[in-house]
């Protein structure tokens, strides 16, 4: 995540409380309510309204009403991407249950959001009163979020539960209810890995046939982290995602090459993680010329990711353990033939 860009991933909007009838009628898979609005600071009177973060040397923002995602720097300012999982079938969490009320702010935005509502919305809110809130009680009342506004994903959440009651310390949590291991997932997706800075030797421009084809990376490359941390009305909960390189592959780009692609772990050094091919069992070495044209060459860094249930990137990893991280470049080659008259 680059320096001063915000993330900011927020829940539908609906502002009527008819609209609020139909969606829940439909059986759409998202909660709507009359009254919600965006900008501004969240707090009790808006809160929905998305939170500015901060936080992190390169970049922060908000998930939800309240989760909040910070950075650390990837040295140089380099180009960075989102990281992909190297597991085709990891998703990050579609929606969970975030504190959002106390039980007076919660009676105050029920008769306020669903006054005049049609069914089934006035049934919901019926519902909700006859509960009385649970003013009085200690605890907090839980809603909804969402990662973003793709739907093809259904929620989990059970549509007639859209907020629960969470005491102090509820001896039977609600699975969907925001942990840290959620967080870490949310970390994972929010994270910005940079392209891998490889260096070829000879010039990309410059390839040669039958020549090993050196490689090495260039500038400070080392580990970067995510926090995504919570603290709300007394709730805390935080979680960061390290993500450590560990090895690079090379592809030619080209069947016409010897081998095709090599891979190489990477060495910690003074200014981060380095490698260097010279020497290497493994160099690519192109057997025919791109002749007018040039070869596709791609390298890939493999990352390591661990997560911490603390905004300490040297706290100790926790499990489940996340999918390692990959990051990709590529770079169009131009692969020559010098040829040699003997006389």
């Amino acid at each position: 995540m680059r320096a001063g860009t915000e993330l900011s991933i927020l829940r539908p909007v609906v502002r009527t409380a008819t609209t609020i009838g139909l969606v829940m009628a439909l059986g759409a898979g998202f909660p709507a309510y009359a009254g919600e609005t965006t900008g501004g600071d969240t707090g009790a009177t808006q809160p929905d309204s998305p939170a500015t973060g901060s936080g992190g040397d390169s970049g922060a923002g908000t998930i939800g009403a309240h989760i909040r995602i910070s950075q650390s720097a990837v040295g140089s300012q380099r180009p960075t991407a989102n990281a992909t999982s190297s597991n085709a079938s990891w998703k990050p969490p579609v929606c969970w249950y975030e504190p959002m009320y106390t039980a007076k702010e919660y009676e105050e935005f029920i008769k306020s959001a669903y006054n005049g509502a049609g069914e089934p919305a006035a049934s919901y809110a019926k519902k909700r009163e006859k509960e009385k809130f649970h003013n009085g009680d200690k605890g907090l009342w839980w809603q909804v979020k969402f990662r973003d506004d793709d739907y093809s994903t259904a929620c989990p959440v059970t549509t007639d539960n859209w907020e629960i009651w969470v005491p102090p310390a509820d001896p039977s949590p609600d699975p969907h209810q925001l942990t840290p291991e959620t967080l870490s997932q949310l970390a994972y997706n929010a994270t910005k890995l940079p392209t891998p800075p490889v260096v070829l030797s000879p010039g990309a421009n410059r390839l040669v046939v039958n020549l090993g084809t050196r490689v090495k990376l260039d500038g400070d490359f080392d580990r970067v982290w995510t926090t995504a941390s919570l603290d709300y009305k007394g709730v805390r909960l935080a979680a960061t995602t390290v993500a450590t390189p560990v090895a690079l592959k090379v592809d030619a780009g080209t069947a016409d090459a010897d081998p095709q692609s090599c891979t190489y772990d990477l060495v910690k050094g003074g200014k981060g993680y380095t490698v260097d091919s010279a020497g290497a069992d493994c160099d690519i070495t192109y057997r025919r010329s791109s002749g007018g044209g040039t070869y596709p060459f791609k390298a890939s860094i493999t990352w390591k990711v661990t997560w911490t249930d603390s905004a300490d990137p040297d706290g100790p990893a926790r499990q489940p353990a996340l999918p390692d991280g990959l990051s990709t470049t590529r770079q169009d080659v131009t692969v020559k033939e010098i040829q040699a008259v003997n006389r």
